[in-house]
């Protein structure tokens, strides 16, 4: 019986030292523009039980082809799996790691923020100093659009929050390499 709190601890343990391994991923891919990719691409995800922190599909300027850009939190080796089982999927065509400086990364994001008027000078200071705009004005709200890196937006998203953030939504990162110069 003295047996099993050991087990317990040493799962504890793994799990936590697996955690510490892992990192976010930024993962683009092309693939073909058919029905069903996406539905494939994270079906393979959810059966091998990787989490998709957020995921982005759109055509490309070749309208046979799409990109998808998924972000995923994973070891070097998990990565390296998600890699090789994407690569077997029939319509993917190229995967690519776009985590580091090697690509540009951005995200979009809308939110919903009361405005009443004694708020809104601090509202319309805070939109100045993160460059972002205001899409709607209403009595009672405005709705911002902000575009950039995770960080920014998650920072303009904190500042927000005490005024009162009534609706969010964000687009997940997308990202592509660098032209050489």
């Amino acid at each position: 019986m003295q047996r099993i709190p050991e087990i317990q601890v040493f799962k504890e343990s793994l799990i936590q030292t697996m955690a510490m391994k892992t990192k976010k991923h930024i993962i683009t891919m092309l693939v073909q523009n058919e029905p069903g990719v996406t539905a494939r691409i994270s079906g393979l995800f959810a059966s091998r039980g990787y989490n998709i922190e957020t995921i982005c599909g759109a055509p490309t300027a070749n309208p046979k082809m799409s990109r998808i850009t998924i972000s995923t939190k994973a070891s070097a080796e998990q990565l390296a799996q998600i890699f090789k089982y994407l690569r077997r999927l029939v319509n993917v065509i190229k995967v690519r790691d776009m985590t580091g400086r090697r690509a540009v990364q951005s995200e979009v994001a809308l939110i919903c923020v009361k405005a009443p008027i004694k708020n809104r000078p601090e509202i319309n200071k805070l939109v100045k100093r993160y460059k972002a705009k205001v899409v709607d004005k209403g009595r009672t709200h405005y709705i911002i659009e902000i575009t950039g890196q995770q960080e920014k937006i998650d920072d303009l998203i904190r500042r927000l929050e005490p005024i009162g953030i009534k609706k969010l939504t964000r687009s997940g990162v997308l990202a592509l390499y660098r032209e050489p110069k």
